[in-house]
């Protein structure tokens, strides 16, 4: 039999949408919001920093990072934020949400400010001290996922609990977004001070010394708005959830909570207890949520392989609908301000609505469904441009190329993308949630290297002779894309495991609030739908 839910966890369950939830919204989101300028803003920095370091005299083209530079450079922040997520989780469950929170916060302000300042001007000593700074600020930003979830679910109530963490990581979009567009503002800023010739008109001039200053700048300002958050966060009183289950203080917790929602709460010291008692036993945990943990972490590195492989064609993209022209006809600025404009417009008509449809649905229509069309439309959109690949590549179908490429991103942020942020927050047990959140999506970063890396050199034409530079010979785009495919595929079969939250309380998923295990062992067995 379930026992009757404790009163301060109940009373969050049932509370109405007031201010403290919009305001734990904002104080999360600008975490994300910062977590994805820092980590995307790399992206729109790299064609410059190879034009300022690695300079060829003579050659036609523009200088670029060698392949191994540019894997280290952008995916040095990914291996700090693996590293993250799983070191942040963990301590979030041991020391408290609230203390570890600000943790993450000040490791991203230092090592934002830090990686504008890499040290000398050799390139070696330059990429060397960036990668060693993107590294920690990674793992600041690690730790962000498992602690915003964690946070938002346990403070939510039950009827918009989705919605609400959904919207945290919305931020996202808007983090992508405001580099962007910062990085607009500064390159056109420095264009009109300095302006230069194009490369093919002179190589050298083409790359003024002031353009050094510019990718500084577009990685500092991302401490901004950790800073600006940290005041908040420091404020927010230790989420109920965590000091009753597994501080087991139940004073503390009323107290807490009757502040928020400005009702009095009784402490119920005696019932905590009684939760509390053996729960932390790992073999039970693995009896109700091992086929769980194996759902939310495999979905996610099925949909970060995908995700993160877009790069495979957004170079095409961006050429054949004119957004960027070849590099030799640009100075370094003007390169900055066109891949700006171009990932501005991307995050703008198909990233943003994506993730802000699953906000308005997640309530509506569940985790369940949402994921699971998600990656159905991504399979028929990725199978859609592999299969037919080379009517594609023609001038006249490009159109219909583009259309294909934002659908299937479209419903990866209206789908599988903020699901799988969004169920780990939800169906674990309070000592182990910031846990399984963080191994979860640590699954989803090793899927992102795979993604962005792996595919990169996979998808090199077979034919030596049109391989891009330093790089060995593939299996071409059009086998790759069937791959992707195949790899979505895969992540319907996974959803499956992952078991339905809407509606429920967060207890009644984990099962904190039950006698015990074996008195109530039909409801080991969470429905799907």
């Amino acid at each position: 039999m379930a026992r009757d839910q404790l009163q301060v966890l109940n009373a969050l369950d049932v509370a109405k949408t007031q201010w403290y939830h919009f305001t734990a919204i904002i104080i999360a989101g600008m975490g994300f919001f910062t977590d994805a300028y820092d980590l995307f803003c790399i992206s729109l920095v790299t064609k410059l920093l190879g034009r300022i370091y690695y300079h060829v005299p003579g050659s036609p083209k523009p200088g670029t990072l060698p392949p191994n530079v540019a894997a280290a450079v952008n995916g040095v922040a990914f291996c700090g934020t693996l590293a993250g997520q799983l070191f942040f989780g963990w301590l979030g469950d041991k020391l408290g949400r609230k203390k570890v929170y600000g943790m993450t916060l000040m490791v991203m302000v230092i090592c934002s400010i830090a990686s504008g300042l890499s040290f000398g001007h050799e390139p070696k000593a330059v990429m060397a001290t960036l990668c060693f700074f993107r590294f920690w600020l990674g793992f600041g930003i690690g730790g962000d996922y498992p602690l915003s979830a964690t946070i938002m679910s346990e403070y939510a109530n039950k009827k918009t609990r989705g919605a609400f963490i959904a919207a945290v990581f919305a931020m996202q979009g808007f983090g992508i977004m405001a580099g962007g567009i910062f990085a607009i503002i500064i390159s056109s800023a420095f264009e009109a001070k300095f302006p230069a010739p194009a490369y093919a008109d002179d190589a050298l001039g083409s790359t003024v010394s002031q353009a050094d200053f510019v990718w500084r700048i577009i990685l500092m300002v991302g401490a901004i708005p950790a800073a600006m958050t940290y005041y908040s966060r420091s404020k927010m009183p230790e989420t109920a959830r965590y000091t009753a289950l597994v501080a087991k203080d139940a004073k503390q917790a009323a107290s807490d909570m009757s502040r928020v929602l400005q009702v009095e709460i009784e402490a119920e010291q005696q019932k905590v207890e009684e939760i509390s008692k053996d729960k932390s036993k790992a073999f039970e945990f693995m009896k109700r949520h091992g086929l769980h943990l194996l759902g939310t972490t495999s979905t996610w590195f099925l949909l970060d392989i995908a995700f993160y492989s877009q790069n495979l064609f957004q170079k095409d993209i961006f050429s054949a609908i004119g957004w960027i022209p070849p590099a030799q006809t640009m100075n370094a600025i003007q390169e900055v301000f066109k891949i700006a404009r171009a990932q501005t417009l991307i995050a703008l008509c198909s990233t943003v609505p994506g993730y802000w449809f699953t906000v308005a649905f997640i309530d509506v229509i569940g985790r369940f469904a949402i994921q699971l069309m998600g990656f159905f439309f991504m399979t028929v959109f990725m199978f859609a441009l592999a299969i037919p690949y080379n009517h594609w590549t023609h001038k006249e179908n490009r159109i219909g190329f583009v259309v294909m490429y934002s659908l299937t991103f479209f419903f990866a942020n209206f789908g599988p993308n903020a699901t799988t942020f969004v169920v780990p927050a939800e169906i674990f047990p309070a000592r182990f949630r910031s846990t399984c959140h963080g191994i979860s999506a640590a699954s989803g970063k090793l899927g992102a290297m795979v993604g962005a890396f792996g595919f990169l050199y996979l998808a090199q034409s077979p034919d030596k002779a049109k391989t891009d530079a330093g790089y060995p010979p593939g299996i071409g785009v059009k086998n790759s894309l069937i791959v992707l495919g195949v790899v979505n595929f895969l992540g319907i079969l996974f959803t499956f495991l992952v078991p339905e939250s809407k509606g429920k309380s967060l207890e009644e998923m984990s099962g904190e609030n039950e006698e015990n295990e074996n008195s109530n062992s039909d409801s080991r067995t969470v429905p799907i739908v």
